[in-house]
């Protein structure tokens, strides 16, 4: 945001308090008369007061932006700090535009509490989405260029404002495999207070263990069939799974759950009716899933093709 805006919004801020504090020190007549039993002078002067509190207040907040956010490279923490900022500045400039307007500051905070719970029976839904924002901000479920689940949605999130969350719709009714659809979704942040939030991209660690099925026949070599899956595997995900496994059992190391995790990928066997399931199982990012999966199937059925004598598939299935 361009910080000579800020600076010149102070100036004029500025401008216009000392153009009421003259007008209203020499008793300036502005125009005769009054206006609904006020006089028109004093009506201007509370007019010039409200447009510098106004003024001040955008002013202040360009600069503080401006200047807080190159301070910040994370994008994410950038668009946080943008939203409390605004939000905070907005609270200050109701505030001195209530205390010009009625010249009692210390009334305009105890009326507003007094205010807030009245309005609290009437605007129940955005003051919890409200809440909401406030939980997010500080808790972090979730932040934007997160992949995550709520409520039945899901998406990658764009935006974060103070009432709604806004998220770019994957899979859906018209897409499957982790694709994006094109749609926007617009959740209440309340629901972070009543539902389940999955999040598959957490900034910490950015990673989801995924599952490749291939249905192989009774007779194949099963150690010769898992061997090569993994080999494959391995050999494709290479030094980035084995960064990704680290950096899971750094984070399982802090907390008290005791779980395996192998080195790099596995192979699970489940029994089919006709045919046996090996599930290659690794560590991938949530948004590289179906290509890596993708990729992984093609090396996989082209080097099980390569040992028809070793690996068989299922009779419907033609090769």
């Amino acid at each position: 945001m361009n910080r000579r805006l800020g600076y010149v919004s102070l100036l004029v801020a500025i401008g216009l308090g000392v153009t009421a504090g003259i007008v209203r020190r020499f008793d300036v007549a502005v125009a005769p008369g009054e206006l609904g039993g006020v006089p028109v002078t004093s009506l201007f002067v509370q007019a010039l007061l409200v447009a510098a509190v106004g003024f001040a207040a955008f002013g202040g907040y360009v600069l503080v932006v401006g200047f807080l956010l190159t301070q910040t490279a994370n994008k994410r923490r950038r668009h946080d700090l943008k939203n409390v900022i605004r939000l905070a500045f907005m609270v200050l400039g109701f505030v001195g535009v209530l205390g010009v307007l009625t010249q009692q500051y210390v009334g305009v905070f105890f009326s507003l509490g007094i205010v807030g719970f009245a309005v609290t029976f009437a605007l129940q839904q955005p003051l919890f989405s409200l809440i909401g924002w406030l939980y997010i901000m500080i808790k972090r479920p979730y932040g934007v260029g997160d992949r995550v689940a709520i409520e039945g949605s899901k998406g990658d999130v764009v935006e974060v404002d103070f009432l709604v969350t806004t998220l770019w719709e994957i899979n859906g009714e018209l897409v499957s495999s982790h694709q994006p659809s094109g749609r926007v979704i617009t959740l209440p942040n309340s629901v972070v207070l009543s539902s389940h939030v999955y999040n598959y991209s957490y900034q910490e660690f950015p990673h989801v263990w995924n599952e490749l099925s291939v249905q192989v026949a009774y007779e194949t070599d099963l150690e010769f069939a898992r061997a090569l899956m993994i080999e494959e595997a391995t050999e494709y995900l290479g030094d980035d799974m084995q960064r990704a496994i680290t950096l899971y059992r750094e984070r399982l190391a802090k907390t008290p759950v005791e779980l395996e995790v192998r080195d790099g990928p596995s192979v699970n066997v489940a029994q089919g009716e006709s045919w046996i399931d090996l599930r290659l199982r690794y560590l991938v990012h949530p948004r590289e899933g179906q290509r890596v999966r993708n990729d992984l199937f093609e090396r996989i059925l082209e080097r099980m093709n390569e040992h028809p004598d070793r690996v068989g598939f299922p009779v419907s299935r033609n090769r």
